[in-house]
């Protein structure tokens, strides 16, 4: 029997052929592996300081926990690292992956410039 005269004599059974076949084909498409996943890197600004002949806590509270205080307003903040060691200060603040990196130096650079 052709398919086309099974469609006309019972309509039901085709469409419901149809649909399991939509269905199967939907579930092997849902199974199919991805191959690559595109190289995405995380939006991050770095902040170093140096602060010549301070020892680690003074760097602490009067550079880092004040560049801190005042970057954690920024939004779109995902992640905010610091560490202080004599005479230095490094922060990374790392950007949900939405935020544009080319505008975030910018907004970091207007809070921070109160200093």
């Amino acid at each position: 029997m052709i398919i086309t005269d099974l469609s006309v004599k019972r309509p039901v059974l085709a469409s419901v052929i149809s649909l399991l076949i939509l269905a199967f084909g939907l579930v092997s498409f849902d199974k199919l592996p991805l191959r690559e996943y595109p190289d995405i890197d995380a939006p991050v600004v770095s902040i170093s300081t140096n602060y010549t002949g301070a020892a680690a806590a003074i760097v602490e509270q009067r550079i880092t926990q004040l560049i801190e205080d005042r970057i954690s307003g920024v939004e779109g903040i995902k992640n905010i690292i610091s560490s202080s060691e004599d005479g230095r200060s490094r922060i990374s603040i790392e950007f949900n992956i939405s935020r544009d990196i080319d505008s975030a130096p910018m907004t970091c650079a207007i809070v921070c410039h109160a200093f």
